[in-house]
This record gives C-alpha cells, structure tokens and sequence, in this order.
C-alpha cells in the first residue's frame, strides 16, 4: 500500500507538472521517445516501480528536479541495488544533502545487518573520486557506526577522513584534530594502517609545530614497523628537524648518529647540512658557515630555499649584511615555487621576513616593508597566525624605531592578510589530482 501511495505520488508529481506547463501526453512521448502508455501509466500510479532512466527524461521535459524525484524513491525503496544506484546517480550531480538521505536509506536497509551494510557503503565510497562526495560518505559512516557500536567503522571512517582532509593547507590544525581522534580508535585498523597514521601524523604535527607530537608519534610509528621503507625515514628526518627547532641539539645529534648507522638515506644525504645547523645553533659560526655555504651550493631546487634560509639567519645574526645582500641578489631569481607545499610556502614566507630586516637595515624602508607584507602574504595560505603576527610585530617595532607612523596603505594591506586568516578563502585546497600529500613534500628540505 505504501509503495502504491508513494508512486501514485510521483505519477500525480508528473501529471501536474505536466498540466501545470500546458504539454500533451503526446508532446512529451515525442520529446522523451517514451511511449504514451507508459507515461500514462506512471500517471496513473500503475507502474509501481518506473525505472529511474525512464521518470528522468520525463523530469527533464517538465522541469521537476531530478532530487525530488529520487527523494521520491528512497520514502519506500528497500531493494539494495537500486539504492546503489542512487547513490550513483547522485554523485554525479554533486549534491550532498540529498547523498546523505540515500546514503542512511542504503545503511537501514532492513535485509542487511549493520556491519554488512556499512562494508558495501564503505566500498562505493572508495569508487568516487569527488573529495567532498567521499567527506559526506565518511562522515555518514561514522555517525552510523558510532550509533550502532562497530568501532571497527568508526576507524575506517575516520581514518580515511583524515587522509583527505590532512591535505587541505588552510585547515592543517583541524585536520590534525580528526588525526587524534583516529588514534583513539588504532587498534582497530589494520597493521599497515595503524604504522601509516602515525607517520601521516607525525608529519602533519611537524608542519603545524608540534613538534614534541612530532617526535612521540614518529617514534611510535617506527616501533611498529619492521620494513626499510622511504615514508619511515622521512618521519626520520622529521624528528630530527623536531629537535632542532626546540633546541634539543643533543637529542638530533644523537637521533643523527642512529639514524646514520640504520642507512637511512634522508639522513646521510643531508648529514653534512644537519650537522652545520647544529654548529650554527651552538654558536660556533667559524665552523657553520663555510659548511652552510657549501650546503646551499649543493642543494637542488627543492632544497635550496631552506638552505638559503638558514645561512641567512646565521649571516644576520653575526651581522654580515654585505653577505646577506649578495646571496639575496643571487637566489631571489632562481627559486624554484611550490605553492602546493606546505613546508615550502613557510620557507618563502622565512625568507621574505629575513629580507624585510636586511632591507629596512640598508635604510631601504618601505621596500623593507613590501617584503615583510610578501611574508606575510606566504604565511597566510596556511595559516600560519604566528609567523604573521611575528612579521607584523616587527614592521610596528621598525617604525617605532624610526619614529615613522604607519601609512593606511600599509594597514589596509596587513588588515586583508588577517581576513584571510580569519574568514578562510579559497586558496587552502589543490588539484586532487596532482597535489603530492603536503606533508610528506616538506622532507625535501634539506
């Protein structure tokens, strides 16, 4: 009785539309090349089950949204291939809020249990390749696990969750918040899993500085994994990166040391480098900068950038702004940009702010500022609200400094790098189909 009502419904939807538009049942056969009868039929409600390739034509003609016929369908639908089929035909049109009501249809389908149900929805999810379409599968997934205790799909869920969201640059931190709620639910993901989120999120925390996070899960990670693989010594190469930047200079050499005896390749081809930094570091320049030089001279494009940036540092810090300017002039104009990684946008936003300071200490002020604007401008397509609140805070100290008050050109243009921050744009994604993971890229740093 209820499909009888439901389908009546659709073919009184159609009847309607029909009349409504002032177009024969013989127009719209013609248009369709469906036959009269069978329209009738739909019309009359005794074609209990019209087929979805023969009602959409017929929507097309009348101008009824392709939605509301398959809402239509999924009140009383049951068959489990059908609703496959929808969920199918919806991906194509990109529409999420009617995906997720086929979606629960197809998980309380009554003839499959939960864990049967939520298996094949995994699988379809998997078939797309719509990032969004995927997010609302996931999410659908995990909100139904969670309602019916399979924890096992909670981890499928979220993990694959994170794995797409965790590339997205304007969205790092809560990525990471996703990241942290898989590992709540590790032991049920599978071995290979298991190891691969913890490298992922030792990475992902490595490029939102958290690095205490980096080294902990990064260690966990290599614990479990038993194989020699290229994503095991990235994490390598991370931890040792941890500790130099929160000034653990013991604990990199160490890490250094064992790394180097494992083979790690990451490590010894850039062995050299990560030794000159920790001589920098430790305040024994004689040493570190004829071997910093030698490491920028060696790096390739991708490595380069960070080099510079360290022997940058250390050439203001012992004030050799003559060296500083020739190697500005030099590099500027053989960098080589990836505006899809997220180690190197922070690195051209380094860069920008250390040539701000060499710029306004030459006395060339306001080109001083443009570069800390550059800077500023790199940091906000990954959010990153420290280095930006860093270069603001010493374009304010500079003109204090000079007794300059700020020009609202310059306020206005600081003021639109806080709003994209703020308001999020569309800059934070990539091309889902060539954009490399963000984090792994960082590696290449050195």
């Amino acid at each position: 009785m209820a499909e009888s009502l439901t389908f009546t419904t659709l073919g009184e939807l159609v009847k309607e539309k029909r009349k409504e538009l002032g177009v024969s049942l013989s127009e719209v056969s013609r248009i369709t090349g469906i036959s009269k009868g069978v329209i009738s039929k739909i019309e009359n409600g005794e074609t209990k089950r019209p087929e979805l390739r023969t009602l959409k034509p017929i929507a097309d003609v009348l101008n009824i949204p392709y939605e509301e016929i398959i809402e239509g369908y999924i009140k009383v639908e049951h068959r489990f291939g059908i609703l496959h089929d929808f969920l199918m035909e919806v991906a194509e049109i990109s529409k999420p809020d009617l995906m997720e009501k086929v979606a629960v249809k197809f998980l309380e389908n009554s003839k499959k249990d939960s864990v049967e149900s939520l298996e094949v929805l995994f699988r379809i999810t998997e078939t797309f390749r719509k990032k969004d379409i995927m997010i609302t599968l996931y999410n659908i997934i995990i909100r139904y696990a969670r309602a019916h205790g399979e924890s096992q799909y909670i981890a499928k869920g979220l993990y694959q969750k994170y794995m797409i969201e965790r590339e997205e640059l304007k969205h790092l931190e809560e990525s990471f918040k996703v990241g942290e709620e898989v590992l709540h639910y590790a032991d049920f993901l599978s071995h290979e899993e298991k190891i691969t989120l913890y490298y992922r999120m030792a990475l992902h925390a490595h490029n939102i500085k958290k690095y205490d996070k980096c080294v902990e899960l990064g260690k966990i990670g290599h614990a479990k994994d038993s194989t020699n693989n290229e994503l095991k010594e990235r994490v390598a190469l991370a931890i040792c990166n941890s500790y130099f930047y929160t000034n653990k200079f013991e604990e990199m050499k160490k890490h250094l040391q064992i790394y180097e005896q494992l083979g790690y390749q990451f490590i010894l081809k850039r062995i050299k480098y990560l030794r000159a930094i920790i001589l920098a570091k430790t305040g024994q320049y004689q040493e570190a900068v004829p071997l910093l030089r030698e490491c920028v001279e060696e790096a390739k494009d991708n490595n380069r950038l960070h080099r510079v940036n360290q022997l940058v540092e250390v050439l203001l810090s012992i004030n050799d702004v003559n060296s500083v300017q020739e190697i500005v002039e030099r590099e500027e104009k053989n960098f080589s940009l990836d505006f899809n990684n997220v180690y190197h946008l922070s690195e051209l936003g380094k860069y920008f702010k250390n040539k701000g300071s060499l710029l306004v200490g030459r006395g060339l002020f306001d080109e001083g500022m443009e570069s800390y604007l550059q800077g500023m401008n790199y940091f906000s397509k990954i959010n990153a609200l420290n280095d930006i609140v860093e270069c603001a805070e010493d374009i304010h100290t500079h003109h204090c400094e000079q007794g300059k008050e700020m020009n609202l050109g310059l306020l206005k243009e600081m003021q639109e790098v806080y709003n994209i921050v703020n308001n999020g744009d569309e800059r934070g994604g990539k091309n889902e189909e060539t954009f490399n993971c963000t984090d792994d890229c960082f590696t290449g740093i050195m």
